[in-house]
């Protein structure tokens, strides 16, 4: 418990170093795109990847989101923080992407390409390139805590109306995790952002919004971070583009 507090402390003290969002900051930098992480303890070749998703969100200039997956327990250790959900969201994105199945590591960039999660240079291309293209994030989205709620206001579409949803995706900042058996047998992980939850908190249209959540909400969630995603849906209901998204570190309540 000591060794997971005092990692806690050093990801608090990097991100308020970074453009990352700060508890409670009203003046909110926008990122500059969403990198999520789909990944298992019990997959030899992830670890790298993890390190580099550690990286990113240390670094602070994006939104960075760790999903275990559960497919991979059959070879011997069972991921501590995967979920079907995590898997469904995959599987999902493997639908909206004309995939016919799903690996690890895998990092999807702003809900729209993907890659190995291993490779940083092609996670950074494709950041860059988004970019450039106008297809970063390109909508104004906060995230801010009050005294007994969690803030969301979203800014209007850039160009024409469109429709997304609001996004609240719940993590554990850090945790290390000592893996005793399967492919990783022996090592000990550091874990970032692994998401514990998703839940959908509203629509929007394209025009300015605001949307107050109760703190206990998140009490009963149980996570120590949660973020925000402005996110498109295809007409099969799968994840799209992520057109905006905000971080909050460390949410009380």
């Amino acid at each position: 418990m000591d060794l997971y507090r005092g990692l806690r402390v050093a990801f608090a003290a990097a991100a308020l170093l970074g453009s990352a969002v700060a508890a409670g900051s009203g003046d909110q930098a926008r990122p500059r795109g969403v990198v999520e992480l789909f990944t298992s303890q019990g997959c030899n070749s992830c670890p790298k990847a993890d390190a580099y998703l550690g990286e990113l969100a240390r670094r602070g200039d994006v939104v960075a989101l760790a999903y275990h997956v559960d497919y991979w327990d059959y070879l011997g250790w069972r991921d501590t923080m995967a979920t079907a959900e995590n898997t469904g969201r995959q599987s999902e994105y493997a639908r909206a992407l004309g995939e016919r199945s799903v690996y690890t590591p895998q990092a999807v960039v702003n809900g729209r390409v993907h890659m190995n999660g291993a490779s940083r240079g092609k996670v950074e291309k494709a950041l860059a390139a988004l970019e450039v293209a106008g297809k970063g994030l390109t909508v104004d989205l906060t995230l801010s805590e009050g005294p007994e709620s969690v803030i969301i206001e979203a800014g209007a579409a850039p160009g024409p109306a469109q429709k997304a949803n609001l996004l609240l995706v719940f993590f554990d900042p850090v945790t290390p995790v000592e893996i005793k058996q399967g492919e990783n047998a022996g090592k000990t992980v550091t874990y970032w952002n692994a998401v514990s939850g998703i839940q959908s908190v509203g629509m929007w249209s394209g025009q300015e919004i605001r949307v107050e959540i109760p703190a206990s909400e998140l009490k009963k969630r149980g996570a120590a971070g949660c973020a925000v995603l402005l996110q498109a849906l295809d007409k099969d209901g799968n994840p799209g583009a992520i057109l905006g998204a905000a971080i909050l570190d460390t949410p009380q309540g």
